[in-house]
């Protein structure tokens, strides 16, 4: 079962890698706001029948933590795009490196053990988003970097929320759900910013969108909460790293993103002190944000 719970952690990490150069190319052609509620529609189509199909699943339309926890994914993906509108696509996926560090100062605060190795890596962690954020070398603005921080934050916020929701049996309920909320959240906001979406795209952009929505969005969620539940907190943390690594690699390849000496060593200590972060916590127990999926940034 572990071997199942693994290769599903994988495939959340390489989902979750293709959404900031997906979200690049569909961003040539529409805006970030736009983008995303076409991302979540996308993502809501699939996920309605498992939102709707069983009675345990649409009662957590009336759970209090699912509706927030589903407004926070929402707003949280609009922070980050926007902010991905300003940087380039390895800045951006480097950046998302610091979420295990953030998780880390986040389960302390609550009152969960935090190992003397996971703080190393917690400070390694912040010092290299703070020499990205602090020179990003024409691979984005401030406030494009400010965004992308800002977002992560956000989707901290989803993950402590989320972890007062319900579980029920279906595995893919809670994603669904979720995806289902934050689309109904995002649509107000985004028309309000921009009006009605622009519908006639390339075939390229669409597929990006659809790419986003099933792949980067609903089946990445589920696949982590699936993995996550049935592995210890630190080995699932392994695995949020991929994503990083992927969208930066993606981003070099594809976008021509010049890896510069300040993205380069602040992704190299964001990546390290992460490591460290979810190693330090080997020996701790599961823990209820094991159970849930983390941000999904990308």
């Amino acid at each position: 079962m572990k071997r199942l719970a693994f290769l599903a952690l994988a495939l959340a990490g390489v989902f979750w890698g293709l959404g900031f150069p997906l979200g690049k190319l569909v961003l040539r052609e529409t805006d970030a706001a736009h983008m995303v509620l076409l991302r979540f529609a996308a993502a809501s189509l699939v996920a309605l029948p498992f939102a709707l199909r069983r009675a345990e699943a649409r009662a957590l339309f009336a759970s209090p933590p699912v509706l927030l926890a589903g407004a926070l994914y929402g707003i949280a993906f609009m922070v980050q795009f926007e902010g991905l509108s300003h940087v380039s696509v390895t800045l951006a996926a480097l950046l998302v490196g610091a979420m295990p560090a953030l998780i880390a100062i986040s389960a302390r605060l609550l009152g969960e053990h935090v190992s003397r190795a996971s703080w190393i890596g917690v400070a390694a962690a912040t010092l290299g988003a703070a020499l990205i954020a602090g020179k990003p070398e024409g691979a984005g603005s401030p406030l494009g970097v400010a965004l992308s921080l800002g977002a992560l934050f956000i989707f901290l916020a989803w993950l402590i929320v989320l972890r007062r929701a319900p579980r029920p049996a279906s595995p893919m309920a809670l994603p669904a759900v979720t995806v289902v909320v934050a689309t109904v959240v995002i649509l107000p906001i985004a028309l309000f910013m921009h009006g009605l979406p622009k519908l006639d795209l390339s075939p390229a952009a669409w597929a990006g969108i659809v790419g986003q929505g099933v792949f980067a969005t609903l089946l990445a969620t589920a696949a982590w909460q699936f993995g996550s539940t049935r592995v210890g907190a630190a080995s699932a943390g392994v695995f949020i790293n991929i994503e990083p690594l992927m969208g930066a690699a993606l981003g070099v390849m594809l976008f021509d993103d010049h890896l510069t000496l300040a993205l380069g060593l602040g992704g190299l200590l964001i990546l390290a002190g992460s490591f460290t972060v979810v190693m330090g916590e080997r020996g701790a127990a599961p823990s209820d944000l094991s159970a849930a999926p983390p941000p999904t940034p990308g």
